[in-house]
């Protein structure tokens, strides 16, 4: 089962935190840094042998931090990042084949709804 993933909003009990850069995180929960690079120009490579970007190595941190029971279990990711930040990560969830395999995005106003429905 895939991990759903929501850009912003408020972190609640059974969530992990992505964030981009070094903005402060809720204590208490799963939270995985990732970094971009001030030149986002990549070197010589096709997409096959170019390096997976930092917000998909920094997913896949996450994700395995998980399933060895690193750190608490979590059933989303909420994404801290600004637009360059989120930019990346959707890259991740739609360029990524591991990632794409582990996450999805999720629309946080969907969530909402249907978690007053339940």
């Amino acid at each position: 089962m895939r991990i759903g993933v929501v850009v912003g909003g408020a972190v609640t009990p059974g969530d992990a935190v992505l964030v981009a850069g070094d903005a402060a995180v809720t204590e208490g929960v799963a939270c995985e840094r990732f970094r971009l690079a001030a030149n986002p120009l990549h070197g010589i490579g096709c997409a096959c042998c170019a390096p997976r970007g930092p917000a998909a190595e920094a997913l896949g941190r996450l994700f395995l931090a998980r399933a060895r029971g690193a750190v608490p279990w979590f059933s989303r990711v909420v994404v801290v990042a600004d637009a360059v930040g989120v930019a990346a990560v959707r890259a991740a969830l739609v360029g990524d084949a591991v990632t794409m395999a582990r996450f999805f995005e999720t629309d946080p106003s969907a969530e909402g709804a249907a978690n007053q429905s339940t």
